[in-house]
């Protein structure tokens, strides 16, 4: 039977993993949202295959002869932003995992939140920074959105550097408006652009969730020393591999990104790709802005 982790790496549909990954998920991404009684009314919105039949207004259905959903929110209602790091590096594979990348895994925790908005009625967005540019995907709500935030997301190939500081920000309009920002990669270039928005994003009150994915064999200086290595973003140089040098620099770099989020009160987790992604999911939507590590 496959691990977690392998399902990630040996299906090609990303929905059948969203919704292994999810099977008893109980809990949201924030208070957000609410329907019921005693819940001030919103909207009407036409009916989309998955919407709860209890929320069909059947009087309206027998007027207008076609079904429609009442919506309805408190005031805490916020967007979700998924912003996706599809950088070269995010190609690195596990070598535990067979056909795993860190890309891979991003991709799936990322969706799994989408899923989790959706659920709870939040509209969601998605930025994709990849090949120096930044693709969007506006916010909306419902079953029909998320399933196009799923083929985009499963259509995105590990290419280039980020996007420079000024096509970042041109692509990060939503945020007039807090909202909870859920950013997937593995933070290799830090500081860098997409490092200034996060910080600037959380000035501006957004709740930001940074996932600083790794490899167990990154983790733990793991590499083969004889082959020389060619960095996949910077290109030209060879570089010999020396692990106790590796370690010190690793070190240094993610203390470097820790404090900063934490100054700034950025909630980071750091994990591995080969663990199980629902378990990474629950920690990541759970740990506080202080930093933290998935066990």
């Amino acid at each position: 039977m496959l691990s977690s982790s392998s399902l990630v790496a040996h299906s090609a549909n990303l929905d059948l993993v969203v919704r292994h990954v999810l099977a008893g998920l109980g809990h949201g991404i924030h208070a957000g949202r609410e329907r019921g009684a005693g819940v001030e009314f919103s909207e009407y919105r036409a009916y989309v295959p998955g919407d709860e039949w209890r929320r069909v207004d059947w009087k309206l259905l027998a007027r207008a002869d076609r079904y429609y959903v009442r919506e309805a929110e408190r005031d805490s209602h916020v967007a979700v932003w998924l912003v996706l790091d599809a950088t070269a590096s995010m190609a690195e594979p596990s070598r535990t995992v067979a056909r795993l990348t860190k890309l891979q895994y991003a991709r799936v925790l990322l969706a799994c939140v989408a899923a989790i908005a959706q659920r709870q009625g939040d509209a969601f967005g998605l930025v994709v920074c990849r090949g120096e540019r930044a693709d969007f995907l506006p916010a909306a709500r419902g079953p029909r959105h998320l399933q196009r935030v799923l083929a985009r997301l499963d259509g995105v190939d590990a290419d280039g550097v980020l996007p420079a500081a000024e096509t970042l920000r041109a692509s990060l309009h939503f945020a007039r408006a807090p909202g909870v920002v859920c950013v997937a990669g593995d933070f290799l270039d830090w500081p860098s652009p997409l490092a200034d928005a996060l910080l600037r994003l959380r000035r501006m009150r957004h709740d930001v969730r940074a996932l600083c994915l790794h490899t167990q064999a990154e983790a733990d200086a793991a590499f083969d020393t004889a082959p020389a290595y060619r960095d996949p973003e910077q290109g030209g140089t060879l570089h010999r591999f020396d692990s106790d040098a590796y370690a010190r620099r690793r070190a240094a770099h993610f203390d470097t990104v820790a404090r900063d989020c934490r100054r700034h009160d950025v909630a980071l987790l750091q994990a591995r790709i080969e663990q199980p992604p629902g378990d990474v999911l629950r920690a990541w939507l759970r740990v506080p802005a202080t930093g933290a590590r998935a066990r």
